[in-house]
């Protein structure tokens, strides 16, 4: 299996980088990980709503014009379609369906299943997804009704897949 992960934004903090390093290479065993890291926009001292709208649009345009990378090459309009019918976009918002750990590692296990060997996570910048993103998706996944940082939300996305492949292999970690 596949695991893009497609996020706005770099991991500034050590121990995130750290972090993710970790359950990166933890993950070697199980799936091929690739992650990339778009540029964050910067959003203007005082912003309004409309700016804000903004900078969501500009980064889920990055997000999507990424997609066709992630994808093996077809224009982001087309992303479904011929070599990329085993693509799945998975966006993570906090309004999204929430799984249990062992409901997520059924998931990505039905997916395998159903021939989606990519599976793509889309991770927003400190607003959040573009509604352009979240309709793109396949998937909307929540990981809690709280709001986290961007940052930490990879490191926890790269822990549940880990966990998720050590619960369809009956491995011990899970408990």
């Amino acid at each position: 299996m596949n695991i893009e992960i497609l996020c706005i934004g770099n991991l500034k903090e050590t121990w995130l980088h750290d972090a993710a390093g970790e359950y990166a290479k933890r993950l070697r065993p199980y799936a091929q990980l690739s992650v990339t890291e778009l540029k964050e926009t910067r959003l203007p001292a005082n912003a309004s709503a409309a700016d804000e709208e903004a900078v969501r649009r500009k980064e889920g345009g990055a997000l999507l014009a990424a997609l066709p990378l992630a994808g093996g090459g077809k224009d982001a309009h087309n992303v479904k379609s011929g070599a990329t019918a085993s693509l799945f976009v998975i966006a993570l918002d906090r309004r999204g369906e929430a799984l249990t750990s062992e409901g997520f590692a059924e998931r990505l296990e039905a997916l395998t299943a159903r021939g989606k060997s990519r599976i793509c996570f889309l991770i927003g910048g400190s607003l959040g997804l573009s509604e352009a993103a979240l309709s793109r998706a396949d998937q909307r996944l929540s990981f809690s009704a709280f709001t986290f940082p961007h940052q930490l939300m990879r490191v926890i996305l790269l822990e549940q897949i880990y966990r998720a492949f050590k619960i369809q292999r009956g491995e011990p970690y899970h408990k």
